[in-house]
C-alpha cells in the first residue's frame, strides 16, 4: 500500500512538473503538412488515341467511370446550340439498344449514366461495372440520333431560351461573356432562337463525328476494379471507336477595356440590379502563383467572411451576398469577376464599394489572420473533397490535361502552407484589375441610369455605355421622355378601356372567374381567382391540390390563410384589397386623387405610358394598342420594401372583352409564368366562394 502511495505521488509530481514547463501563451509550431495519398493512376493508351487512367480503391464495392474529351474551344457560329443539342441527344439509348430499354436497365442496376457534348459519367456498384462500361461505350460510339428525339430536344432548348429572356441573371451571364471575349469567340458566343433554328439533325451528326472523337479523350476509372479488368473491358468496348482528329480554330486574342467603364443592359422587369465587375486574366493551373491566386481570391470575395461580402452585406446591407471568382484556362484568357445583386437605389454605391475593395486588395496588406484562416479553409475543403470519387477523377484528369507535376495534389497541402503574404499580395496585383475593369450592370435603366452617370471614382466620372440583351452597342434610351402634348391620364385610360372592349361591356360584367397554372421547380402551381362588383374577392394558390395561400374578401371583412394559419384582415388591409379586387380598376381611376402621368418608358420592346396610380403602384400601357403591359407594386413586409412586377401578355377575347392569358409575376428572384386556362364572365361565381 505504501509503495502504491509513493508511485502515485511520483506520478503527480511528474505531471505538474511537465505542466509547469509548458508555456501556453506560445502557439505550438505546426507539424509538417500531411501527405495526401490519392492513389497513383496506372495508365495505358488505345491505338485510337484514348488514354485510360485507373485508380484502384477497394474500400467500397463501387466504381466511377468518367469520359472526358479535352478539345480546344469550339466555335459554333450561326449554328450556336448544336453542341448543346448533341449533348442532350447522347445517352438516349444506342443503335443497338432502344432508349426505353436502355434507361430501364440503368435504373434496374441502380446506376447513374449521363452525357454531355464532350464526355460522359457513370457510377455503379463494382459487380455491375462490366455492364456499365459496355452501356457507356455503346451509347458513346453508336449514338441513336433520331429526328423525333432531335425535335423534342430542340423544342426544349428553344423554350429555355425564351424563358431566359426575362431572367436577369441569365441575360447578365450572357452579356458578361460576350463583352469580355466578343461574340465571335467560342467563350463569347451564345445560342439564340435564330441560331438554334439553323441547326438540323445532320448538323448534330456532323458535330458528333468531328468532335466526339478519341484523339483528345481520357477515360478515368476509379474504384473497386483491377487494372487487368479495365484493360480487358476497354479493349473490348472502346477499340471500335473510330480514330479521328477534330478540326481546330484560331481566334483573335480578347483584351481588357482601355479604361474602367460601366456597361448597362436595361431590363425593365428587373426588381434589382445584377452587378458584375470583370477583367480578363491569364492564369493556368501549372503557373507558380496559382495557389497564391486562389488564396487572394478567397480573401477578397470567395466566401461569407471575405472582404467584399463583409463590406456589402454585413456593413452596408446592400445585398444578401457579394462574391468573386477567378478562372483558369490553358487555351485562352479566363475571367476574374466580382458580383452582387443589389437594390436599385444602391446600385451606384455598390459599384463604388466593389471598386474600392479591388483597389484595397492591391494596396492594403493581407493580414496574418486572413491568410491563416483562408489556408485552413482550403486545406479542410481539399481533404473533405477527397471522399468523392468524382473529385479523385478530376484531380487525376487535371494532372494529365493541365501538364501538372505528378505530385501536384499529393503535395498540395505543403505548397499551400508555403504560400506567404507577399505571394498573395503579388497575385492580387497581377490578377485583380481596377483600372481596366468592365462593370456590367443589368437592371431597370429608368431607375438606375441617372445615378450610374453620376458615379465619381477618384475624381473621375465613369463612362456609361448601353448594350442590348444580345450584347450589341445601342444608344442610351431617354427614360425621361415626356408624353406628347394632349396625352393625359384620362386619354390613356380611355384608350385602354376602349381597347379591351369598351365601357359598356366592362360595366355589364358583374362577376369574373379565372383559373391558371404555372411551373415552380418542376411542380405545378394552380391559381383560382374570383371577383364580383359587390366587393367580393377570392384568390387561392394551390400546389398538388393543397392550398398554399388563400385570400378572401366579402364586403367589409375578410381573411387570409397561409400554411394552415388564418389571419383576419385589418380595416386598412380591407381598403387596399377592395381597390385591387375591382373587376376593372381603371373604371375607377378617373375619380382617384393623386394619379398622374409620369411620361413614357420601355416595357420589354414596347413603348408605354407610365401612370403613377398611387405611392405604391405604377401601371404601364402600350402607346400603340392601349393595352396594359405591366404593373409594379411596392409593399412593406417585415420592415423591408418588397417590389413585385406583373406583366400581361397574350390578350384574348372572352364575351367581347380582352383579357391577358399569360400573367408573369416576378417577386425578388422568383419568376412565375401563369398560363390562363379559363375565364368566365357572369358565370361560375356564387356567394359561397367568399365565405
Amino acid at each position: 500500500m505504501k509503495t502504491t502511495y509513493i508511485l502515485l505521488l511520483f506520478s503527480l509530481f511528474c505531471f505538474f512538473t511537465v505542466q509547469a514547463q509548458v508555456d501556453r501563451t506560445i502557439m505550438p509550431t505546426p507539424g509538417p503538412a500531411p501527405e495526401i495519398n490519392l492513389g497513383e493512376p496506372e495508365t495505358f493508351n488505345l491505338n485510337n488515341g484514348l488514354k485510360v487512367l485507373v485508380v484502384e480503391n477497394h474500400k467500397l464495392p463501387r466504381v466511377s467511370i468518367q469520359l472526358s474529351i479535352d478539345n480546344p474551344p469550339i466555335l459554333e457560329g450561326d449554328k450556336a446550340g448544336v453542341a448543346s443539342l448533341t449533348g442532350s441527344l447522347l445517352g438516349k439509348g444506342s443503335k443497338n439498344i432502344a432508349k426505353d430499354e436502355f434507361n430501364e436497365e440503368i435504373d434496374f442496376l441502380g446506376a447513374r449514366l449521363s452525357f454531355n457534348s464532350q464526355g460522359a459519367y457513370a457510377q455503379s456498384l463494382s459487380k455491375y461495372f462490366p455492364r456499365m462500361m459496355e452501356l457507356m461505350a455503346d451509347a458513346a460510339i453508336y449514338p441513336n440520333f433520331t429526328q423525333e428525339e432531335f425535335d423534342k430536344e430542340k423544342d426544349i432548348l428553344l423554350a429555355g431560351l425564351k424563358a431566359e429572356e426575362k431572367v436577369v441573371s441569365a441575360i447578365s451571364g450572357r452579356v458578361q461573356r460576350a463583352l469580355a471575349y466578343g461574340k465571335n469567340h467560342p467563350y463569347g458566343e451564345f445560342a439564340t432562337e435564330k441560331t438554334v433554328n439553323n441547326v438540323t439533325l445532320a448538323d448534330v451528326e456532323e458535330f458528333y463525328r468531328d468532335y466526339f472523337v478519341p484523339a483528345n479523350a481520357y477515360l478515368i476509372v476509379i474504384g473497386d476494379v483491377t487494372l487487368d479488368e479495365v484493360k480487358t473491358l476497354t479493349d473490348t468496348f472502346f477499340t471500335s471507336w473510330t480514330k479521328a482528329v477534330p478540326p481546330s480554330f484560331s481566334y483573335s486574342e480578347p483584351k481588357n477595356v482601355p479604361n474602367t467603364q460601366i456597361n448597362l443592359v436595361d431590363m425593365p422587369n428587373a426588381v434589382q440590379s445584377e452587378i458584375t465587375v470583370q477583367n480578363l486574366v491569364n492564369l493556368k493551373m501549372k503557373d507558380d502563383d496559382f495557389i497564391a491566386a486562389l488564396l487572394a481570391n478567397q480573401i477578397l470575395g470567395g466566401g461569407s467572411d471575405s472582404r467584399l461580402n463583409l463590406n456589402l452585406r454585413e456593413d452596408k446591407g446592400y445585398t444578401y451576398g457579394a462574391y468573386t471568382s477567378l478562372g483558369n484556362d490553358k487555351y485562352a484568357p479566363s475571367r476574374f469577376t466580382a458580383s452582387a445583386e443589389v437594390r436599385n437605389m444602391v446600385t451606384d454605391s455598390s459599384i463604388v464599394e466593389i471598386l474600392k475593395e479591388l483597389e484595397h486588395i492591391n494596396t492594403q496588406p493581407v493580414t496574418e489572420k486572413e491568410l491563416k484562416t483562408t489556408k485552413a479553409l482550403y486545406a479542410g475543403s481539399f481533404i473533405m473533397a477527397l471522399e468523392n470519387p468524382q473529385t479523385i477523377a478530376r484531380y487525376a484528369l487535371n494532372v494529365e490535361k493541365e501538364d501538372l507535376p505528378k505530385d501536384f495534389y499529393k503535395s498540395f497541402l505543403e505548397k499551400l502552407e508555403n504560400v506567404s503574404k507577399a505571394d498573395v499580395e503579388l497575385a492580387a496585383k497581377k490578377y485583380f484589375n481596377v483600372n481596366n475593369a468592365r462593370v456590367v450592370v443589368v437592371g431597370k435603366g429608368s431607375e438606375i441610369l441617372s445615378s450610374l452617370e453620376n458615379i465619381d471614382f477618384h475624381g473621375k466620372k465613369l463612362p456609361v455605355l448601353s448594350y442590348s440583351k444580345t450584347a450589341d452597342r445601342i444608344e442610351t434610351p431617354d427614360y425621361k421622355a415626356s408624353a406628347p402634348e394632349g396625352i393625359t391620364v384620362k386619354t390613356v385610360i380611355e384608350k385602354y378601356i376602349k381597347s379591351i372592349g369598351g365601357k359598356a361591356k366592362l360595366e355589364a360584367a358583374k362577376s369574373y372567374a379565372m383559373t391558371a397554372a404555372a411551373e415552380m421547380q418542376g411542380m405545378k402551381l394552380e391559381l383560382e381567382m374570383k371577383k364580383t362588383t359587390n366587393n367580393q374577392f377570392m384568390q387561392d394558390v394551390k400546389m398538388m391540390g393543397n392550398s398554399m395561400s388563400k385570400q378572401v374578401l366579402n364586403g367589409d371583412g375578410g381573411y387570409m390563410v397561409a400554411q394552415g394559419q388564418r389571419k383576419d384582415f385589418s380595416e386598412e388591409e380591407v381598403m387596399k384589397i377592395k381597390e385591387e379586387s375591382a373587376l376593372f380598376p381603371e373604371l375607377n381611376y378617373a375619380t382617384l386623387e393623386g394619379i398622374s402621368l409620369e411620361g413614357m418608358e420601355m416595357v420589354g420592346d414596347k413603348n408605354a405610358y407610365k401612370l403613377k396610380v398611387n405611392d405604391n403602384k405604377l401601371a404601364f400601357y402600350d402607346i400603340e394598342t392601349g393595352l396594359k403591359l405591366q404593373e409594379v407594386n411596392t409593399t412593406e413586409m417585415q420592415g423591408q420594401q418588397m417590389t413585385s412586377t406583373s406583366n400581361f401578355e397574350n390578350y384574348q377575347e372572352v364575351d367581347g372583352i380582352l383579357f391577358p392569358f399569360k400573367l408573369i409575376q416576378t417577386v425578388g428572384p422568383q419568376n412565375f409564368e401563369f398560363i390562363v386556362s379559363e375565364i368566365k364572365i357572369n358565370d361560375g361565381v356564387s356567394d359561397v366562394d367568399f365565405e
